[in-house]
């Protein structure tokens, strides 16, 4: 059976197990399955094949709240659907906060065939900056840029060795954070966007 996390680091190990950043790029394979048996998830794998997040729908697929964890069951991020939303409308809380760090909504705009999406940090535009969510209508990969166009993450259909007989299912994906950049934030951007694309 072939191994669905990456075989080699390409980046030093975090100084703490509280710390979710680094100074060089970071690899995760997300897994779209839960530990949990018969569950809807996602479980993720860092570059030496540890288990690093999750999330756990149980038996409820496309929930209106979910929780990123790491291993230990600790939530870093509570997602929720805005009530009455009709367009994917999230927020995201960082653990007990009772005020939203951060909410994803719909761009309007369609260019060249692509999805957009708006992150906006403190949800006040004019005070914050502002990530954008870019993907293609049924392509599973997407990226997640600054407002100035600058990468921040990129998740894609994860790959073998191009001389492996082996192929991943489409619910395994590759997650590469660019350096300096909060990895259980960008974890909380993917599960939304995996929530409004309906994949947990």
């Amino acid at each position: 059976m072939a191994r669905i996390y990456p075989m080699t680091s390409s980046s030093s190990s975090c100084s703490s197990s509280n710390s979710y950043m680094t100074s060089k790029r970071e690899t995760f394979t997300l897994w779209m399955k839960s530990l949990v048996f018969h569950g809807n998830g996602c479980t993720v794998f860092d570059s030496n094949g540890r288990i690093v997040y999750r999330i756990d729908n149980y038996n409820k697929k496309s929930s209106s709240e979910v929780h990123l964890m790491d291993l230990q069951g600790k939530v870093l991020f509570s997602l929720r659907k805005k009530k009455f939303s009709l367009c994917g409308h999230w927020n995201g809380y960082k653990m007990d906060e009772e005020i939203p760090c951060f909410e994803v909504r719909k761009n309007g705009q369609v260019l060249w065939g692509e999805l957009k999406y708006d992150i906006i940090f403190g949800c006040d535009i004019a005070d914050s900056e502002s990530y954008r969510i870019v993907a293609l209508p049924g392509k599973p990969g997407f990226k997640i840029v600054s407002i100035e166009k600058r990468l921040i993450a990129e998740v894609k259909q994860k790959q073998l060795s191009s001389n492996s007989t082996v192929q991943f299912g489409d619910d395994v994906l590759s997650l590469v954070v660019e350096p300096h950049v909060d990895h259980s934030l960008v974890m909380a951007i993917v599960t939304v966007y995996g929530l409004i694309q309906h994949r947990l």
